[in-house]
Parts: C-alpha cells; sequence; structure tokens
C-alpha cells in the first residue's frame, strides 16, 4: 500500500501527518510512502530526511493524490483538496466530524473511505493510536507557557535579597489530558496548583501531582461516557459557575481545557469572574476553538479586559510542530498496525477501533455518532 502525505494547506498548521522515523518504520511492513517536497519543512523535517527514510518525494500536491491509495493529513482537506481524491481512495486526518457533521456529506459524495483520528475510542487497547491525547498533552504544556510569558510576574517563590517573591496561583480547570499536564508543568515552574473537574473520579491524578483539588458539590457526577466529562444542565452550570467566580478572584492564572465532544465549550469563567481577577492575572483558554471556557475569551484571539490577559488562541500543538508530528505519526502508525493486513487495507467491522475510527466508508456515512449529529442539525 501507497500512503501519501501532502503538505498541510490550512492556516496555521505547521504539522505533517508522517515524519521520517514512522516511514522507515512502516517501510518494513510493506507500507510505502510519498511525500510532498516540503511537507514536512515547518516541522524540522528535510525532504533529505524523507529520502533517507525510504519515502519519494512528489512535485505537488496533485502528485501524491494521484499516486497514492491512503492520503495521510493533519488537518480535514479543503474543498480544493478533497477534489483531487477520486472514488475509493482512503483519507485518514482530524476530521472532526461531530463539530461539523455536514463536511462529512462532502466525503460520502466524493466516494471515498473516511477516517477520523478524533474519533478513536478511548479504551487501553486504543491507547497508542489516541491523537487526541498526545497532541492535548502538547496544549496543556505551552498553555502554562503561554501563561507564564504574558504574565508581569513570577511563576515560583523566590527568595532575595530584596525580599521574596509569593508563588503565583494556577488554577487548572479540567482535569482530563490536557490539564493534568497544565498542572504538572505548572508545578515544575514552581507555582501553587489547584484544579478542578466535576468528575470526582480524577481528584487522586490531580493531588498525586502535588496540586488542591478544588470540590464543588453538584449532587451528582460530572462522569460521561468514553472518559469524558458529560454535559452539565442549566442549573448546575450556573451553580458552578458562582462557587468558581469567588474562587477565580484569588487566582493569578487560569486555564481552563473544558470540552464535551460535538457540543459548545461550557462556559465556567463568568465576566464577574475576570473582573474581580487582578490586574496582570491570564487566562488561557484552550477551549476556545469551540466557543470558549470563558465569557469574554475571543477565539482565535489574545485581548486584554481590565487588565487581565486572555489567550484564546487555536491549535496550540501546531507551535511545537516537531513533536507534535513525530506524536502523531506514531498515533498513526499504531492504527496502521490495526487496520492494514499483508500490506492492503483491511477495515473489519466487527473492531471497535475501526468501528469507531470510520466515518465514510466507500461513499456511506457508516458513523452511529455522526449520523445522529446529522439527523439533529437537519431537525
Amino acid at each position: 500500500m501507497v500512503i501519501g502525505v501532502p503538505a498541510e494547506t490550512a492556516a496555521g498548521e505547521r504539522r505533517v501527518a508522517l515524519v521520517p522515523e514512522t516511514i522507515a518504520k512502516l517501510a518494513k511492513s510493506g507500507i510505502s510512502a510519498i511525500v510532498e517536497r516540503g511537507a514536512g519543512t515547518a516541522s524540522a523535517f528535510t525532504d533529505d530526511a524523507y529520502e533517507a527514510a525510504g519515502a519519494t518525494l512528489a512535485s505537488d500536491a496533485a502528485d501524491v493524490y494521484a499516486k497514492a491509495a491512503f492520503i495521510a493529513k493533519v488537518a480535514r482537506p479543503s474543498d480544493a483538496e478533497l477534489a483531487l481524491m477520486r472514488p475509493g481512495q482512503t483519507l485518514l486526518a482530524f476530521l472532526a466530524p461531530l463539530g461539523d457533521p455536514q463536511s462529512v456529506e462532502k466525503y460520502a459524495a466524493q466516494k471515498i473511505t473516511a477516517l477520523s483520528m478524533d474519533a478513536i475510542p478511548r479504551t487501553t487497547r486504543a491507547q497508542s493510536m489516541d491523537a487526541l491525547s498526545s497532541q492535548a498533552n502538547i496544549g496543556g504544556y505551552k498553555a502554562v507557557l503561554l501563561a507564564a510569558a504574558a504574565s508581569p510576574r513570577f511563576l515560583p517563590m523566590l527568595t532575595t535579597s530584596a525580599g521574596t517573591i509569593k508563588a503565583q496561583k494556577v488554577f487548572v480547570i479540567g482535569a482530563g489530558v490536557a490539564g493534568l499536564r497544565a498542572i504538572a508543568t505548572a508545578k515544575r515552574l514552581g507555582a501553587t496548583v489547584s484544579g478542578y473537574d466535576t468528575r470526582a473520579a480524577v481528584k487522586e491524578q490531580v493531588q498525586s501531582l502535588g496540586a488542591a483539588f478544588v470540590e464543588i458539590d453538584l449532587g451528582i457526577s460530572g462522569e460521561g461516557t468514553g472518559g469524558y466529562a458529560r454535559a452539565l444542565s442549566d442549573e448546575e452550570q450556573a451553580a458552578q459557575q458562582r462557587i468558581l467566580t469567588r474562587y477565580i478572584h484569588t487566582i493569578d492564572i487560569v486555564i481552563t481545557t473544558a470540552a464535551v465532544p460535538g457540543r459548545k465549550a461550557p462556559v465556567l469563567v463568568s465576566e464577574a469572574a475576570v473582573r474581580g481577577m487582578r490586574p496582570g492575572s491570564v487566562i488561557v483558554d484552550l477551549a476556545a476553538e469551540t466557543g470558549g471556557n470563558c465569557a469574554l475569551t475571543k477565539p482565535g484571539e489574545t485581548i486584554e479586559v481590565g487588565g487581565v490577559t486572555i489567550i484564546g488562541l487555536f491549535n496550540l500543538p501546531s507551535s511545537m510542530p516537531s513533536d507534535a508530528s513525530t506524536l502523531y505519526s506514531r498515533n498513526i502508525a499504531a492504527l496502521l498496525g490495526v487496520i492494514v493486513k499483508d500490506g492492503a487495507l483491511v477495515l473489519d467491522e466487527s473492531d471497535e477501533i475501526v468501528r469507531g475510527t470510520t466515518i465514510v466508508r466507500d461513499g456511506t456515512i457508516v458513523h452511529e455518532a455522526t449520523n445522529a449529529a446529522l439527523a439533529r442539525s437537519r431537525s
């Protein structure tokens, strides 16, 4: 089987789907790669490195799409890229089908098979291919660095001849992969850290990283399915927001990571919470791409409100493209180990990983959650 790796065209996307390390390993299992020239440049992977790994270099994207049966990308294809695909080809990328179910109809119309890296089940068996987690790790880490850079104060406590500087208080909302990485990073930088999640089960994980766990009794667990938090009712969310507002007034840096798949991000940091923070405080909203956890976040922008900096930048993993690409590439290789047999694509519908990841098969939308989302969007 030949896998094609075109250069990413989405604005700000610096990652590449497959890195030389992975291509060399795939070659041993009978999978060859054709890579568009310059596809890895933004991630610090040269064309020479790809050639040394055994890849064939293509002059442009059209050449990649023409020669490969399987296309590996990071971001979903643009309409121009999709037009280069032919019936029977397979596409693998972060397609985000639940966030934009109508986009899936384009893959069906093109009569291709589409697999989404953000739809891989979060199970023990699928951990090695869980690209959402690998990229969330980077996002959580980078969020703390952004906050530290934007703050006018040191994060750690400093004892100097001129006196002592108190450690900053960092509060992380959402203790999933990104949140736990943010907590660990802030602790390493010497901050006083606390964390919150509606799922009481993560309390021990937060505390194991040396952070305090903020408890809010909503009367019922926030645990959802697949390791995610469930969506709260309006009453639960209002009660949660009131308590968080009071707590946030004592905090220097807030990092929010709360998201529910296929839904707008819940607003957890109210305008009142922001306006009650002291000047120089920072909020980094990792949920900005789905609307934001902060009521004042401007998705894609960094703004200042009453002396508080609110960072709502998108796609933080792409700001560390070399390691982000390496991890994503390894995730793809792990998935290929399940869906490629003897050099051929084999999609076994009885396999939960295949069933969860396959969005469109030969032009037919087969993903249950996507079909349900489409039905809701039409009603």
